[in-house]
């Protein structure tokens, strides 16, 4: 796998668009191209996030928006193969052709949340959500968005509830007092330090 990546790098550098670039500028369009690829994953959009960063990316460099923008689209291709647009088109089609188990994942995946939030170091709902949302949709090879979509709909039809509320519960419950009682400790301690720096 190593292998691989290492191949695909230098391929990616002695291609059209990375042998003309500096070090820096290759650095950050390969950088600008990871970046796009995760904003797809999480909700299978990209066009106004690329505007964004083309933008950023030519300010200050002796190329216009329009060569930027070639520049991550470029780089994007070489690193996972396929255009953004591609990717966003597949995980579209994805989405829309799930297969008969997707429910059953998603209730499964939608009860992660509860030992998430309630067991050991506690996390508050939303980080609780995003992860297991991130890990429906690495299985179901879909965006984050759809994976959480599915998860609340597959919690409200066979709990009765809306997963939102009985995460949020949760966390008022377990998270709250955790995060309370360590800003109590933290707070014990600043004091302690500013009284010794008095002394």
């Amino acid at each position: 796998m190593t292998d691989n990546i290492q191949e695909l790098a230098i391929e990616t550098r002695q291609g059209s668009t990375g042998k003309k670039l500096s070090d820096s500028q290759y650095d950050e369009s390969k950088s600008l191209a990871e970046i796009m690829h995760r904003g797809i994953r999480k909700n299978g959009k990209f066009r106004e996030k690329l505007k964004g960063y083309s933008h950023a990316f030519a300010r200050g460099e002796k190329f216009d928006v329009m060569k930027a923008e070639m520049i991550i689209r470029d780089q994007f291709k070489a690193q996972y193969g396929e255009t953004m647009n591609q990717m966003r088109l597949a995980l579209k089609e994805r989405q829309e052709n799930l297969p008969e188990t997707a429910g059953r994942d998603a209730l499964e995946y939608a009860r992660m949340i509860e030992p998430l939030i309630r067991d050991g170091e506690t996390i508050p709902f939303y980080r609780a959500y995003d992860y297991v949302g991130s890990a429906l949709a690495e299985k179901l090879n879909i965006t984050e968005t759809g994976a959480k979509k599915l998860m609340t709909t597959a919690y409200r039809e066979i709990e009765g509830r809306e997963l939102y509320d009985f995460g949020k519960a949760l966390e008022k419950k377990f998270n709250v007092p955790e995060r309370e009682a360590e800003q109590q400790t933290h707070e014990v301690k600043r004091d302690q330090t500013q009284s010794r720096k008095r002394a």
